[in-house]
Parts: C-alpha cells; structure tokens; sequence
C-alpha cells in the first residue's frame, strides 16, 4: 500500500493515512494478517515526518485495526469490508455503470461527488447506519 498525502487538502498528513487505510480495509484491499508500509518505506515515498507515520499507526492500533509487532512491523488485525464492496459484487458493477452514465453526461469529478454527497445524506442521514425509504 502506498499512503498519498495531499499537502493542501487541509487534512493532517497522519489522519490522511487514517483514512486511506481505513478505506483500503472496507474495500478490501488490505486483509487481516497483510502488513503496513515501515515508517521509514512511508517517509521514503511522502516526505512526511516518521512520528507522523507512528502518530497513524497508533490511532489505527486504538481502533483494533491493527497490530504493532515489536520488531516486525504493523499487520492488519482486522477488515471492515462487506459484501457489497467486493470487486466483484453486483452493487459496485452497478455504481460503475451509474459512473460511466455520468461521465457521458458530461459530469465531472466535482459534479459527481457533489451529487454523491447529496444522495449520501438524503438515504444515510447524520451518519446513520440503516438507510431512510422514500
């Protein structure tokens, strides 16, 4: 895994790599037992500070995400993927031909994730975990 941090987004650089990992659990590109880049393979590709690195980590670790092996490095404890996440499941096969219809109606990224946004509070309002019908 390779952490992007984008120095201007007004986000710290260690919840960016919070974010990114937790992201990479849900959609299932990071699994239980996969190890974290080192601090040192982190600073090495982001030019970020190795506390930083650690500082994640450690907010990670706190959440049960991950382990810290003394010696070994940081794995992944556990995942927060669904079904529904997969690769190969039929809900991203349809959000990607949502996504294709859009960007052949001449939306750009900015559109969609506005839209996005919009739709995210409407049927999940507040950050609540059952959907609103109607």
């Amino acid at each position: 895994m390779t952490f992007r941090i984008e120095r201007r987004s007004g986000v710290a650089a260690y919840q960016q790599i919070v974010n990114q990992t937790r992201l990479a659990l849900r959609l299932g590109r990071l699994v239980p037992g996969d190890k974290l880049p080192s601090a040192a393979e982190v600073v090495a590709t982001s030019a970020i500070n190795p506390n930083t690195v650690l500082k994640a980590y450690r907010a990670l670790e706190n959440e049960g995400l991950v382990e810290a092996r003394q010696g070994v490095g940081t794995f992944v404890r556990r995942s927060l993927a669904q079904p529904g996440t997969a690769a190969d499941s039929p809900l991203r096969d349809s959000l990607r031909s949502w996504m294709d219809a859009a960007r052949a109606a001449d939306l750009d990224r900015e559109d969609v994730a506005a839209l996005m946004s919009a739709l995210l509070d409407e049927c999940f309002p507040h950050g609540a975990d059952t959907p609103v019908n109607g």
